[in-house]
């Protein structure tokens, strides 16, 4: 009976694990913190959005960085393999805006129940508060691990220790350094999916306002656009975040950390109306609100915490009366509604990512095994690989994906 060893307890390892122990392998699962599953847990704000129910022929679009890399895995482990598997251990799932694929009761414990279920009925071994401090590597070859308890031997070690993203949960890039140690090549790790910091400081003023059927666009700095979304936002104390920001931060990331240079981000605040529709609109408010001060004239067309700023950066004497709004003050303030003017100037930290971009160079790992081409034995799952995906189940996906050849492959091979 063949002895794999898999390193990490998120959604990569435990799949691993479950798989490797079906196909007749000996497994042990290491986990660094007291339970498995903690930054699963709190994934989709406790919901964890499981995957996407975009058509096969459109899943790799959901992917930033190396989506062709995993062809094979989700071939193997598709967006309804996944579903079926929970199904088939009593969690329904169901589909909502965006495609994106929640459990029926909305509880992100319950899908890290399933899988704790799966390994312990497929007899894994679960070593928990384990830290395991490098490959055990004996002239070339790989005999296992070395944890703080001294050596431990297997015939196949599954890195699936994750990325640098919330770190408390345990993901603190250990596997990177033992990925490099069996000479591996360890693209820089950076931000995916985070809030973005902004130049402006009134952004300040705004914190914990959520804008709903917002339209965002940034651009670069030749004024190419780089990417738009739709939907909802959030102001914080440094700049933004929510839904579309999210979904937005991986390729202006990229950008600002390619080339350095700030991104124009512009807000449409009432996309639903083009400047002429906008435009009557103001005037229709101004002429009913005619003897009201220009400050006390905008209730019905903006949240009231947003108020003020607009007002102030469209620098309309906030005591001045309706009528006495001039035309041109009028289309100032119609611009500003269709495209209210954001510097983004860096994300935040990598260790408030919901996820890591960068990892192992996936021209060092065979794509249909998981298998690295550098040391026999060694293969990668999850969120150490090179490989990230936008909002919406598409990075959950790619870890229960190659999880789930890691440790068919590593049984097997």
């Amino acid at each position: 009976m063949k002895k794999v060893i898999v390193v990490g307890g998120g959604p990569a390892g435990m799949m691993a694990a479950a798989v490797a122990a079906r196909q007749g392998a000996k497994v042990t699962l290491l986990e660094k913190k007291e339970a498995v599953g903690k930054k699963l847990v709190i994934t989709g704000k406790g919901r964890c959005n499981l995957t996407s129910a975009i058509p096969d022929d459109r899943f790799m679009a959901g992917y930033a960085c190396n989506g062709r890399f995993l062809y094979s895995a989700l071939h193997e482990f598709s967006s309804r393999d996944l579903i079926d598997f929970f199904a088939d251990n009593g969690l329904k799932c169901k589909v909502e805006r965006g495609q994106r694929v929640f459990p029926e009761s909305d509880r992100a414990a319950d899908v890290v129940s399933i899988l704790y279920q799966d390994l312990i009925h497929g007899g894994v071994e679960l070593r928990k508060s384990v830290a395991v401090k490098g490959l055990y590597i004996h002239g070339g070859v790989l005999k296992g691990v070395a944890t703080e308890q001294g050596r431990l031997e297997g015939g196949a070690v599954v890195i699936a220790t994750g990325g640098m993203s919330y770190p408390g949960t345990g993901s603190t890039g250990d596997g990177y350094a033992w990925a490099r140690a069996a000479g591996h090549h360890i693209v820089e790790p950076r931000p995916g999916l985070v809030p973005l910091v902004t130049a402006e400081a009134w952004v300040k003023e705004l914190q914990g306002l959520s804008l709903k059927n917002v339209r965002a666009s940034s651009y670069r700095e030749d004024g190419k656009k780089i990417n738009e979304e739709f939907g909802e936002m959030l102001f914080t104390h440094f700049g933004v975040s929510g839904p579309i920001i999210l979904s937005m931060s991986r390729d202006i990331g990229e950008y600002l950390f390619s080339r350095g240079h700030k991104v124009k981000m512009l807000l449409d605040l009432k996309p639903a109306l083009d400047e002429q529709q906008l435009d009557q609109r103001l005037q229709k408010d101004l002429a009913k609100n005619t003897r009201r001060q220009f400050k006390n004239a905008l209730d019905e067309l903006l949240p009231r915490k947003l108020i003020p700023v607009i007002i102030e950066l469209s620098q309309i004497d906030p005591e001045k009366e309706c009528h006495q709004v001039t035309r041109d003050e009028r289309k100032k303030l119609l611009h500003l509604l269709k495209g209210l003017e954001l510097g983004i100037v860096k994300t935040r930290p990598l260790a408030e990512a919901i996820v890591t971009a960068g990892g192992v160079d996936v021209k060092e790992v065979n794509p249909r095994t998981m298998e690295s081409r550098l040391l026999k034995d060694l293969f990668f799952a999850g969120e150490i690989l090179d490989v990230d995906g936008y909002t919406g189940g598409f990075n959950l996906q790619a870890a229960f994906s190659t999880g789930f050849v890691a440790g068919k492959n590593a049984a097997l091979l």
